[in-house]
C-alpha cells in the first residue's frame, strides 16, 4: 500500500506521488494500493487482504504525523520494533524523510533516500529477492542497498548530558553511512494521473528542472536535489508535453527555477504555436532576472492571469547573505514585463526572520512593495511571506527559528493591507513545529506519538514536548524510548556550534558539512565560538 499523509485532492496532485506510484503500479509482481486520509483503493486482491508493503511519501514536515494514524488504521504496529514477521515493511521516501529522517525513524523500517528513478526498483528487488526470510534478515539485506537506510540497524549514542554524540549501526556489515541516490538520466517526471479531482484540476505536470543552480543558502530544494539537471527539449520535455496533451489542455511547468532550463525559451517558442491555441500553460515559481516579454507575452496568452517570483526580502543586504542573486531593478524588470505581456498580478515570495535580519530589512521589504504598485499601476501585487525554518543539509541549517520574525510579520501587514497589497502570511507558530521537527533526532518520535490526538494544535505538541521531556510519559515506545528530548529553546531557536554532530549527520547529501559551512560563511554570519564542522566518521 502507498500512503499519502493527506487528502486524496492533495496527494494525487504531488509529482513525486504519481510517479511512485506508476512505477510500483507497472511491476506484474506487485499488487498496489493507494490510501489517502479521506479515502483509499479497493482492498487487495490477495486471499485475505494481506498487506506485505507499506509506503509513504512526506513532502512537509507537518505531515508527519498523520503516519501513525494511517499506520493504526491498517492494524500496523506504531514502532518498528513493535513488529513481527506477518507485519508489513513500513517504508518511507520524499523530501522530508531524505534531509532529515530521524524523528520519523522509529515508525520506520527503511527510508529511500534521494531519487527514485533506480533506487525503487533496486529497493523492491531486494525486497522480493528476501521474501520468506526473518524479518531481521530482510532488513540487513535491504540495508545493502544504496540510498536505503535502514533505521532499527542503527542506534543514537548520547553523552551523559544528552548530547548527541553520532549515530551508528548496530551490526556489522552495515554502512557507517548512507548516501542519497541522484537520477542523472536525460529525462525527468510527468504526470501519470489526470483527474478533475485534484487540487490542480485536469492539470499535466511535467518536471522542467530539478534542483536549482542559484543556491540560496537556505533552500532545502536547491541544496538537497544538487546537481542542477535538465532533461533535453526534443527527447525530454516535448515528448512529456505531446503525452498530456492528449488528455488534457492544461499544462504545468514545475521546478524550482524552470526558466533556468537552457533551452526554456524554445519550448515557450513552441508552446506559442497555433497548434496550442486554447491551451492552458501555467509555470511554477521563475526566477526573477530570467523574466523576458515573450513570457510575459506567451503565459497570457496561454490563460495565465499571473507570475510568481521569489525575493527573499526588498533589503539588498539580505539578498546578498542568503545568496539570492537578484537586483532591485531585475524585479522592477519582471513587473514591467508581466504587466507589458498582459498579465494581471505578480505573487512574490519572502521571508522574515532570516539569520542577521534587522528592522530595517524589513521596512526594505514593505518599501519595496510600495514601490512596485506605484511604478506598475494596475498589476495586484500580493506578497506571500513566511518565517525561516531551518533545513537539514543546507548552509543555514546551524540557525534557529528567530521569535523576532512574529512581530515582522506584523509589521509587513500593517505597512502593506492599507495600501491595497495583499498579503499571505505563514503562521509563525507552525513555523515554529515544522523547525521541531526539522531539527530534532529520535528522541522526538515519542513526542510526536503523545501529539498525535492533538497535533493539529500548538498547544497540543508544547504540552506534548513537556510530557515526554518530564517523563510523564514515552508515547508508548516502551523499552524503546530513549533519553529526554533537549530543551525546546535549544532545538527551536538554537544557533548550533558547527561543530555539533547533527541528527542526520550519518546520511550524505550532495554536500559535506565543511563544505556547507563555507557556504555559510559567505553569508557573513559566523560564530566565533565554532571553527569547524563535526568530522566526519
Amino acid at each position: 500500500m502507498l500512503a499519502f499523509p493527506s487528502t486524496y485532492a492533495v496527494g494525487i496532485t504531488s509529482l513525486g506521488y504519481q510517479v511512485v506510484w506508476a512505477s510500483l503500479a507497472r511491476r506484474s509482481d506487485l499488487d498496489v494500493r493507494r490510501l489517502f486520509t479521506d479515502r483509499q483503493d479497493p482492498p487487495h486482491r490477495q486471499a485475505g487482504g494481506r498487506l506485505d508493503l507499506f509506503g509513504l511519501s512526506l513532502s512537509w514536515e507537518l505531515d508527519g504525523p498523520v503516519l501513525l494514524d494511517l499506520l493504526e488504521q491498517q492494524g500496523i504496529p506504531l514502532w518498528s520494533h513493535q513488529r513481527g514477521d506477518q507485519d508489513p515493511i513500513v517504508f518511507g521516501g520524499g523530501p522530508v524523510l531524505t534531509a532529515n529522517p530521524e524523528p520519523l525513524a522509529p515508525f520506520l523500517d527503511a527510508v529511500l533516500l534521494g531519487d527514485g528513478e533506480l533506487l525503487l526498483p533496486a529497493f523492491v528487488e531486494a525486497l522480493q529477492a528476501s521474501r520468506g526470510l526473518p524479518r531481521s534478515e530482510r532488513l540487513t539485506a535491504l540495508a545493502q542497498v544504496g540510498g536505503v537506510y535502514v533505521p532499527p540497524l542503527y542506534a543514537p549514542r548520547y553523552d551523559a548530558d544528552g548530547t548527541l554524540l553520532a549515530i551508528e549501526a548496530t551490526q556489522a556489515g552495515i554502512p557507517a553511512r548512507i548516501s542519497k541516490q541522484t537520477w542523472r538520466g536525460n529525462t525527468l517526471s510527468h504526470s501519470t494521473v489526470i483527474t478533475p479531482e485534484a487540487a490542480w484540476p485536469s492539470i499535466h505536470m511535467v518536471e522542467v528542472v530539478r534542483s536549482c543552480p542559484e543556491l540560496c543558502r537556505f533552500c532545502l530544494a536547491s541544496y538537497l536535489t544538487l546537481p542542477f539537471r535538465t532533461p533535453s527539449l526534443d527527447d525530454g520535455l516535448i515528448p512529456a508535453v505531446e503525452t498530456g496533451l492528449t488528455a488534457t489542455q492544461r499544462l504545468g511547468l514545475l521546478g524550482a527555477s524552470v526558466t533556468q532550463h537552457p533551452q526554456f525559451g524554445d519550448l515557450l517558442s513552441w508552446l506559442d504555436t497555433d497548434r496550442f491555441d486554447g491551451s492552458r500553460v501555467s509555470v511554477s515559481s521563475v526566477r526573477a532576472a530570467t523574466v523576458t516579454p515573450q513570457l510575459g507575452r506567451i503565459l497570457a496568452k496561454r490563460g495565465s492571469k499571473s507570475l510568481t517570483i521569489a525575493i527573499e526580502s526588498g533589503s539588498e543586504r539580505m539578498r546578498a547573505v542568503v545568496n539570492k542573486k537578484l537586483s532591485r531593478e531585475e524585479i522592477f524588470a519582471a513587473a514591467r514585463y508581466a504587466r507589458e505581456g498582459g498579465l494581471s498580478g505578480l505573487k512574490l515570495y519572502g521571508m522574515a526572520g532570516l539569520p542577521s535580519e534587522e528592522e530595517a530589512d524589513i521596512e526594505a521589504t514593505a518599501d519595496l512593495l510600495l514601490a512596485l504598485k506605484q511604478a506598475t499601476p494596475g498589476l495586484r501585487l500580493s506578497l506571500g511571506v513566511s518565517t525561516f525554518v531551518p533545513k537539514a543539509h543546507t548552509p543555514f541549517q546551524w540557525d534557529g527559528v528567530r521569535p523576532e520574525a512574529e512581530q515582522r510579520l506584523k509589521r509587513l501587514a500593517k505597512r502593506l493591507k492599507p495600501k491595497g497589497i495583499e498579503l499571505r502570511p505563514e503562521s509563525y507558530g507552525w513555523s515554529v513545529i515544522q523547525a521541531l521537527i526539522s531539527r530534532s533526532d529520535r528522541r522526538l518520535a515519542p513526542v510526536i506519538a503523545a501529539a498525535r490526538a492533538d497535533h493539529a494544535s500548538l498547544g497540543g505538541w508544547k504540552r506534548a514536548y513537556r510530557a515526554v521531556r518530564s517523563g510523564e510519559t514515552d508515547g508508548g515506545a516502551g523499552a524503546a524510548a530513549g533519553p529526554p528530548p533537549p530543551p525546546w529553546e535549544e532545538v527551536v531557536h538554537g544557533r548550533w556550534q558547527a561543530n555539533r554532530v547533527l541528527p542526520w549527520h550519518h546520511l550524505e547529501g550532495p554536500l559535506g558539512p565543511a563544505t556547507l559551512w563555507q557556504h555559510r560563511q559567505g553569508a557573513g554570519e559566523t560564530d566565533a565560538a565554532a571553527t569547524s564542522p563535526a568530522a566526519e566518521p
